[in-house]
C-alpha cells in the first residue's frame, strides 16, 4: 500500500519539526458524552477526545506552546550530547504522558515536574491540553484547495493520539485522578495483572502501541521493562502521515554528496523543485517552511551557514525557534532537500534528571494523588521513547510513543519471625481500630 492509498485510509495526521508532534485525537471515535459515573477499570482501553474542552484563551495556548518548546530544546541537548548521530524524537508526546504522572504528583515531586517539564501554568496545563486536542481536531477534515466544488473535501490529516493507563488491578486509584486523566486526556484504564503476568502485559501494552501507530512503534517496551512490581504503565502514542502541499516529482530527484557532522562525505538522494513558500535568512542560518496539504501544518527546516552547524546549534533554544517562525515570509526560490529516515530508542530517566526531575525517579517520589487513603510508595522507574520519521517526495509520514512505567515500593523485610515462645493476638475491625476478641498464647499444643 502506497502513501495515497494508505492516507486514503488512515487519514493524514501531523507533526512540526523541531518543536515536536502535536497531540490529537480520531474524531471517529464516539464521544464518551458525560457520564457521572466514576471512571472505572475496563480489559479494553478507550482512547477519545477529552470529555472537557475548556476553551482556554489564545494567549494561554500559546504559553503551553512555547512551554512545550522550551522543554523540547532542553531535552534535545540532552539527547544530542556526546553523539554525532540523527536524533528525532516527540517532546509533545513525552509531556502529554508525564502530564498524566503530573496530574497525581504532591509536594517538591510536583515542582520538580513543573520546573523540568516547563509547565509554568502549574495544573492548569492539563485544561490547556484539552484545549489544544479539541482545537486540533476540528482541523482533520480540510477542503480540497484544488477542488472545483466547494463541497469537495479532503482528510487532509486525522490526527490519531491515544492516551491510555494500564494499572494493576486490585490497586486503589483515586477516583479523581481517573476523573482527571479521562476527561483531559481522553485516556482509560485497562486492568492489568502485572503481578501474575508481567511479560505478557508488556507484549499487551506494546501491541496496542503498534495498533496506534501502523505497526512503525512495535516494541515500545523491551524485555525486563515490566516486573511483577509495576504498579502503573502510563502511554501515549502519536502516529502522523501527510502529503505536501506542493509534492517533489521524483523525476528530479538525484544522487548528491551530503558533508556529515565530522566532515566526511555521505551520498544521499536529494529531492528538489521550484517553489513560492516561507523562507527566513536568520543570522547565522536559513530556514523554509513546507506546508502540508490543507495548509495549516508544516514542517521548517533550518540550514545553519556552512561550518556553522554547532555554533548555531549551542544557542539554539525555545525563543530561536519562534523568532524563526516570526521572521518566516513569502518567498519563491529552488530547494534541494535530501529523503530521509530516522529511527530512535531513548530511556530518558537519565536526560530528565539531567534537567532536575529527581525526586520522581526515587523512593522520595511522591505521587499519592494517584492512589485512595496514604497512596502507594510509587516512583517513576523509567521512561521510554521512540520514534520514526520518513520524509520523501509525497510527504511525511512520523509516528511515537512514551510509555512511563511506575513500579510499586517493595515493603521493608523484617527477616524471619517465628512465634515460637508465647504471645498476645487480637483481632480487630480495621476501619473502626474496634477490638473484637483478645486472647495470648502460652501453649499452642
Amino acid at each position: 500500500m502506497d502513501r495515497r492509498e494508505l492516507l486514503a485510509a488512515t487519514g493524514a495526521l501531523t507533526a512540526v519539526a523541531l518543536a515536536g508532534c502535536i497531540q490529537n485525537s480520531d474524531s471517529d471515535d464516539e464521544d464518551p458524552g458525560t457520564d457521572d459515573e466514576d471512571p472505572g477499570t475496563d480489559d479494553e482501553v478507550p482512547s477519545t477526545d477529552p470529555e472537557k474542552n475548556p476553551e482556554i484563551p489564545e494567549d494561554e495556548l500559546q504559553t503551553l506552546a512555547r512551554d512545550n518548546a522550551a522543554f523540547a530544546t532542553n531535552l534535545y541537548w540532552e539527547l544530542r550530547a556526546d553523539t554525532d548521530e540523527n536524533v528525532f524524537f516527540s517532546p509533545y508526546s513525552i509531556s502529554v504522558a508525564l502530564a498524566m504522572v503530573y496530574a497525581g504528583a504532591e509536594g517538591e515531586t510536583a515542582t520538580e515536574m513543573e520546573e523540568t517539564l516547563q509547565f509554568t501554568a502549574g495544573e492548569d496545563v492539563h485544561p490547556a491540553f484539552a484545549t489544544l486536542q479539541h482545537a486540533l481536531a476540528a482541523r482533520e477534515t480540510i477542503e480540497n484547495p484544488e477542488a472545483d466544488d466547494e463541497d469537495d473535501t479532503v482528510d487532509a490529516f486525522k490526527l490519531r493520539v491515544a492516551n491510555a493507563l494500564w494499572g494493576q488491578e486490585g490497586t486503589e486509584f483515586a477516583a479523581d485522578y481517573l476523573t482527571l486523566t479521562e476527561e483531559y486526556y481522553g485516556a482509560g484504564i485497562a486492568d492489568a495483572d502485572f503481578a501474575g503476568d508481567s511479560d505478557g502485559e508488556r507484549e499487551r501494552i506494546n501491541d496496542w502501541v503498534a495498533d496506534q501507530t501502523e505497526d512503525r512503534i512495535d516494541d515500545l517496551l523491551p524485555e525486563g521493562s515490566i516486573t511483577a512490581e509495576t504498579v502503573l504503565v502510563l502511554t501515549n502514542a502519536i502516529y502522523f502521515l501527510a502529503s505536501w502541499q506542493s509534492e517533489f516529482d521524483p523525476d528530479y530527484t538525484e544522487e548528491g554528496p551530503f558533508e556529515t557532522l565530522e566532515g566526511s562525505e555521505s551520498t544521499a538522494q536529494f529531492m528538489s523543485q521550484s517553489l513560492r513558500t516561507g523562507y527566513a535568512d536568520v543570522d547565522g542560518a536559513e530556514a523554509v517552511e513546507l506546508r502540508y496539504v490543507g495548509g495549516e501544518v508544516s514542517m521548517v527546516l533550518v540550514l545553519p551557514e556552512d561550518g556553522r552547524f554547532e555554533e548555531f546549534e549551542s544557542d539554539f533554544d525555545a525563543d530561536r525557534l519562534f523568532d524563526i517562525f516570526d521572521d518566516l515570509s513569502d518567498y519563491r526560490g529552488e530547494l534541494f532537500l535530501p529523503k530521509f529516515e530516522i529511527e530512535t530508542e531513548f530511556q530518558l530517566s537519565e536526560p530528565l534528571q539531567e534537567l532536575g526531575m529527581t525526586r520522581s525517579f526515587g523512593g522520595d517520589a511522591d505521587f499519592g494523588g494517584m492512589y485512595e487513603g496514604d497512596g502507594t510508595g510509587s516512583w517513576i522507574d523509567e521512561v521510554y521513547h521512540d520514534a520514526f520519521v520518513s520524509v520523501d517526495e509525497e510527504g511525511t509520514e512520523a509516528a511515537a510513543a512514551t510509555a512511563v512505567t511506575m513500579p510499586v515500593d517493595e515493603p521493608s523485610s523484617w527477616g524471619e519471625l517465628r512465634f515460637d515462645r508465647p504471645f498476645l493476638f487480637c483481632i480487630r475491625d480495621r476501619p473502626t481500630d474496634s477490638v473484637l476478641f483478645l486472647g495470648r498464647v502460652t501453649d499452642p499444643a
